[in-house]
């Protein structure tokens, strides 16, 4: 079991594959890209599914998310999904992606098990994606997402972050789409993990501010913290159900009390957090011979002396030195 002194059992695993990325939002790179992890600092396929194996099979893990910067550029991503969909117990799988290949590969990934994707998508118009992203992929993005579809990666989550000034007026036309499409969106508050730290709360669209946008044309329902659970969205039923929208308030109202997650980036690190300051080197033990049970031994204390919370209102708040593509989302 991965529990920390707050009482708080991590059971969501989130597994970086690399730190790579096609595309360069603006929230989270510089457009000229990143100084990428050398090969042998990336944990290698075997490294990676041994590591998943002991947090299922003697810490606790039920959930497996894979996570980029961008997974689907990971050349043994379906190998992968497979040997850990066979696992027992078997932990839930799913994929947080940008879409770009995922009409390449949502099929492939299906059959090797994978349960189901986030596909992130903040715009529908194309301009406007090529101006966040740095690139004009965005028709690939929707196919991506209808491969998804099709090859039964339900339910298809669209992950949303809106901007001051590019497409904090989309909410409402994006829950329309959405829902014409039977996806499920996912308001994210943008978060301090961008490389270039040009975060300022000042300005910034909150949660409030897409609640207010989606009522202009919706009515919504709060769902409640029943139903909630240690989810990060909070939902609400749209025109009185059974569609769902949800928003991750991550800055507004952060929800850390309920935090059920433990992080492993590509280069082998625990991460207690998105935003904490300190890691836990696995891949030098497993490199070093160590056995399943000093590994787990090793999280275990990682995990204990997560602190209560992210602070991101604090003044005294430090952003990571890692950027989101080197974490994991």
């Amino acid at each position: 079991m991965l529990i920390d002194t707050y009482g708080r059992v991590a059971t969501d695993l989130r597994v970086s594959l690399t730190d790579r990325c096609n595309l360069r939002c603006t929230y989270c790179m510089p457009e000229e890209g990143l100084r990428w992890l050398a090969k042998p600092d990336l944990l290698t396929d075997d490294e990676i599914v041994r590591l998943i194996g002991i947090a299922v099979a003697s810490l606790g893990i039920e959930e497996v998310r894979f996570t980029g910067g961008e997974p689907l550029l990971r050349p043994g991503l379906v190998g992968i999904v497979e040997r850990v969909t066979a696992l027992e117990p078997r932990p839930v799988t799913s994929l947080t992606t940008n879409g770009i290949g995922l009409k390449r590969t949502a099929a492939a990934l299906k059959e090797a098990g994978l349960d189901r994707v986030n596909v992130s998508l903040d715009t529908l118009r194309p301009d406007v994606f090529k101006t966040l992203t740095r690139r004009d992929r965005h028709g690939d993005v929707l196919d991506g997402l209808r491969a998804a579809q099709d090859a039964g990666l339900t339910p298809v989550k669209v992950n949303t972050v809106l901007m001051p000034g590019l497409n904090a007026d989309e909410a409402p036309d994006l829950l329309a789409w959405s829902m014409e499409h039977g996806y499920e969106l996912r308001f994210i508050e943008q978060m301090p993990l961008d490389a270039q730290h040009g975060w300022k709360r000042e300005g910034m669209v909150t949660a409030g501010d897409i609640l207010t946008a989606l009522r202009t044309r919706f009515d919504l329902t709060p769902e409640g913290a029943e139903e909630r659970g240690s989810a990060p969205a909070e939902r609400w039923l749209v025109n009185g159900g059974p569609y769902r929208v949800g928003v991750i308030a991550s800055v507004t109202r952060p929800f850390c009390a309920a935090c059920d997650r433990t992080r492993l980036t590509a280069d082998g690190q625990v991460r207690t957090c998105l935003f904490a300051t300190e890691e836990t080197d696995l891949r030098g033990a497993l490199r070093s011979g160590a056995p399943d049970e000093e590994i787990a031994r090793l999280w275990r204390q990682a995990m204990w002396g997560k602190k209560a919370g992210a602070g991101l209102d604090d003044p005294s708040f430090v952003q990571p030195d890692r950027p989101m593509s080197a974490i994991g989302g």
